[in-house]
């Protein structure tokens, strides 16, 4: 009888946090800068530097403790996390050992339903806890040596610590999805994973169904984007479980994904793993939390995203596959809600913005040459003006094909609808007479549907619409076309 086996998975995500400074000096942070600019002695670790504690960073760790359901440490301290590597040259690293900043929490995640349409079943996971630190440098390695970049070295760094709490590759997508919209949410970083915003290693063991006993762990690296991250635990699952079904021993080590060839390759084993020695950083004091600080932070926390789903489905009763594309983007969300303010139904409101105004932002993006293209923020179509749109609409001023038409030019034009549509006459035609003409030609035109619909085929009648619709370029109040032919066939 064949061994059935479970995989049982940890994760450990680093959040490089959105401050306008390094974590122990004033140096500026940021992506994309010539190598190296974004130094001083801090940074490099020359001696006779030292260290001073950035507020912020601590705050917005305090405000990710909140967020994920943390208790938050009365005082944490720091601590010398030593190795030598050209990624860090003071030859040690500042990170909290046995005090950090935060401990315990979960992250709600939502498994995939039993399609895109259909929500599926929500769970949480279990953090252990959660630590600040700084980020060391950037290694470019070449065939015969390798450069370094200090330029993120010294940036707060957050490193969020699940409990062993996962168990397929699907629930290990879900959790980072989450936390990666919660955290974007809070602002607390844009965890972009190409900038290095967002990093993540998974530690994956495999062991018999029935077990309690944690299998051997084996940690992954070299992860950099969240698809990636599944790749790589899916692949190593089905490594892992190959090899014990052949009677093979699993080593404890570390392994490195390849993107380019789909597999794990090992980096280096547990003989060879550090010891840290870690011991309390003498050039810093400990750091008291106190209860005000902590209630004045909580009273700042933005919603979390899956209670904002689940207010715009009860509330506003927005369709789950709307809610999905909004919540996990907050300027989105923003950007839905002042709109949803100004017409009658978010409904219609939640299918422009997630349907028209993502493909133009999407469209913009590909097409621009700035790196990051076109935000919501700066958007050309504001919510004021979309509202405008669905309100005309709404009145029966255009119709709903017209109104499609018009929006990509009201975002490259930045014109409002009213503009656009008095400038080119496309007003919705009501006008009684010329389109019961218009009608009586359609039927004339097309026998065949007008008996069929007479036959009680109820969707005959669009073919004779979509006749009527044409010969007016799309102009004719279509509500007025139905009743019109429906009156005519009658006859």
């Amino acid at each position: 009888m064949s061994v059935k086996y479970e995989t049982v998975m940890g994760l450990e995500v680093h959040v490089q946090l959105d401050t306008n400074s390094k974590m122990f000096t004033r140096v500026g942070t940021g992506f994309g800068n010539p190598p190296n600019p974004l130094t001083d002695p801090v940074v490099l670790g020359l001696p006779g530097a030292l260290p001073v504690m950035n507020r912020d960073a601590i705050e917005k760790s305090i405000k990710v403790g909140l967020l994920l359901g943390c208790k938050i440490a009365d005082v944490c301290k720091w601590d010398r996390k030593n190795y030598f590597y050209p990624d860090m040259p003071k030859n040690y690293q500042i990170s909290q050992f046995d005090q950090p900043i935060c401990e315990g929490g979960e992250v709600e995640i939502e498994l995939p339903g039993e399609t895109p349409a259909v929500m599926g079943e929500h769970r949480t996971v279990m953090l252990t806890r959660i630590h600040l630190e700084e980020d060391v440098g950037k290694l470019t390695h070449y065939e015969r040596d390798s450069l370094v970049d200090y330029n993120r070295a010294g940036s707060p760094l957050l490193e969020i610590v699940s409990e062993p709490d996962l168990f397929t590759p699907d629930e290990v997508f879900a959790y980072l999805t989450s936390l990666r919209n919660s955290l974007v949410s809070a602002g607390i970083s844009p965890c972009d994973m190409e900038k290095g915003q967002l990093r993540c290693d998974a530690n994956v063991s495999i062991r018999p169904v029935g077990t309690t006993t944690l299998g051997t762990k084996v940690e992954l690296k070299n992860l950099n984007t969240i698809s990636g991250v599944k790749q790589g635990v899916e692949y190593e699952i089905r490594r892992q479980t190959k090899a014990l079904e052949n009677g093979e021993e699993i080593f404890q080590e570390t392994r490195r994904w390849n993107p380019d060839e789909k597999r794990t390759t090992s980096m280096r084993s547990k003989e060879m793993a550090h010891d840290y020695r870690y011991f309390p950083d003498p050039d810093l004091m400990p750091v008291k939390i106190d209860p005000e600080w902590i209630e004045r932070v909580e009273k700042e926390l933005p919603e979390k995203p899956f209670d904002k789903q689940r207010r715009y489905m009860a509330d506003m009763n927005v369709p789950y596959t709307a809610t999905s594309a909004l919540c996990g983007d907050r300027p989105l969300c923003e950007f839905f809600e002042q709109t949803a303010k100004l017409p009658k139904d978010p409904v219609k409101v939640a299918n422009w913005v997630v349907n028209d105004l993502l493909r133009e932002l999407s469209q913009a993006k590909r097409e621009s040459e700035e790196e990051d293209g076109v935000s919501v923020e700066d958007c050309p179509v504001s919510p004021e003006s979309l509202a405008e749109l669905i309100n005309l609409i709404e009145e029966g001023v255009v119709s709903n094909n017209v109104a499609k038409e018009l929006f990509p030019e009201m975002f490259s034009a930045g014109k409002s609808a009213r503009e656009l549509v008095k400038e080119k006459g496309l007003e919705m035609k009501s006008d009684g007479d010329e389109i019961e003409s218009l009608c009586a030609k359609a039927i004339e035109d097309d026998p065949d549907a007008a008996e069929k619909f007479k036959g009680g085929k109820e969707g005959a009648i669009n073919a004779l619409k979509g006749s009527v619709m044409k010969a007016t370029r799309g102009q004719a109040n279509p509500k007025i076309v139905d009743e019109i032919l429906r009156r005519l066939l009658s006859n």
